[in-house]
Order: C-alpha cells, then structure tokens, then sequence
C-alpha cells in the first residue's frame, strides 16, 4: 500500500513538473504566435530555470501534501471506473460463458431469476471460508441461482482435483453440489486421489472417472475460463460475478447479499 502510494505521489510529482515546465517551453511559442504585434509582454521573455520550477512544485507539495492524496484517490477512482466499464463489455460479450457454459456446476435454484458465478480454486483457503457464504445464500433467497466456475491456479495439485471435479460432474450432475461441498469443505489438500475418493463415495464408477478425465473438452474449458478471468481481470480466488460487476476477494455473505439485491433491482 505504501509503495502504490509512493509511486501514485511520485507521478503527480512528475505531473505537475512536466505541467510547470510545458507552460515554460509553450512560452516562445506564445511569443511567436503573437509576434505580428508590435508589443510584446515581458512574461513571454522570461525564462524560468529547472531549479526555480523544482524548487516552486516541492514548496507547493510540501505545504500541502493533501494535494497527494487527493490526486491519488482521484486517480484510483477514475481507474476503477474504466474497469468496470471494462467489465461491462466483456460481460456483455461472454454472457453465456459466464452464466451458462455446460461445465460449471450450479447450486441453488437452477432457474433462479439471479445468478452469482464464483471463481474458485479447491486449495483456496478464502474459498474453503467462503464455502459457508455460498451454502448461506442459497438457503435464505430461494430465487438464486449459484454457478461453480473452476479455477484452479494453486499448482498441480488444484488443477488435477478440478479436472476429476468436472469428469464427475459430467457423470452426475446432480450430486456434484455433494461433491464440491466435500471437496472444498473437507480438511487437508485437495489432490486427484482425495476428489476420486469422493466421487466414488458419491457412487461414481472408478474406470468411467477415470476414462472421463481425458476428455479433451475439460482442458477446452479450462482454457476458456483462463482467459476469461484474464479479460475480467480476476487473478485470484474467489472472485464473483454478480449481475453486471465483478466482486474480487471473499468479502463475505452481506456483501454479497448486497451485490445479488442490487442484481435483482436491475433486472
């Protein structure tokens, strides 16, 4: 935090530097625009040295360092905006993807007027939280319908666990809500052998899992939500979709009963 605000005062620092001396070398120019008329100011004469401008922009700065912060603030607003018009675009042009692609898992209501996506990694100990959130919601708003997208970016071990996930959610949907409460909420790592483990106990076939987690279109899918989470500028976990905005971090159940209310309402 220090840093970004170190670097975000430095850059107005620089910014207001290269205003002073833009204004400074514009001069002649505005000398020479006016050179037709037979008087000329003394302030188009004048030359303001790099020390005089340095020493006018640190004077300034240091009597009134709440310049920074609120140039900083300005900027992160303004930042935060083009992101979430960013969003709305990609949104809008991935809909289905988002919402609706055949591997994701649903809880909730499947034909919920309202539909909430979390990215998510079974290693993730803010998902394995989280868990409690998601488990919440569904059972207070019978009108929400939650999607599981896998994302697994915590190493080998997230991405072998989510290719069974998908494997045994292609088998049987219906009780994939089972097998990610298990997964995610269980104690431990999440390996391939502990999500096999579970998708057996849930009455998978072991050579019918394991002949499903070949299937080419589970790394299809993988791909797509990579490069959709980079579009949507989600780099960890979890992070929501929630209507027309992106909600990064696991900002907990009121948060997000706020975001779905305010989905609702734009409906």
């Amino acid at each position: 935090m220090k840093k970004a605000l170190l670097l975000g005062t430095t850059g107005v620092a620089v910014a207001l530097a290269m205003l002073a001396f833009g204004f400074v070398a514009g001069s002649p120019q505005i000398a020479k625009a006016g050179a037709a008329q037979p008087v000329q100011t003394a302030a188009a004469d004048t030359k303001i040295d790099r020390t005089e401008v340095e020493g006018i922009i640190r004077d300034y700065l240091l009597k009134n360092p709440e310049v920074l912060l609120e140039v900083q603030d300005a900027l992160e607003a303004k930042q935060k905006e083009e992101q979430r018009i960013a969003h709305l675009g990609v949104i809008k042009n991935a809909k289905d993807q988002i919402f609706n692609s055949a591997f994701d898992g649903v809880v909730g209501n499947p034909n919920g007027k309202v539909t909430i996506v979390e990215f998510y990694d079974y290693n993730c100990g803010f998902c394995k939280r989280a868990i409690d959130d998601m488990q919440a919601l569904t059972k207070s708003d019978p009108d929400l319908r939650f999607v599981l997208k896998e994302f697994p970016i915590l190493g080998p071990d997230s991405q072998k666990a989510s290719v069974v996930s998908m494997a045994f959610h292609l088998m049987m949907p219906e009780k994939y809500g089972e097998f990610h409460n298990a997964l995610l909420g269980g104690q431990g790592r999440a390996t391939e052998a502990s999500a096999i483990k579970i998708a057996l106990s849930l009455g998978a076939d072991e050579a019918t899992l394991r002949e499903k987690m070949k299937d080419p279109s589970i790394t299809e899918a993988f791909s797509k939500t990579f490069d959709l989470a980079n579009k949507l500028a989600i780099t960890g976990t979890p992070s929501y979709v929630v209507g027309n905005e992106v909600v990064f971090g696991a900002l907990g159940q009121e948060v997000l009963a706020e975001k779905i209310e305010a989905a609702k309402a734009a409906l």
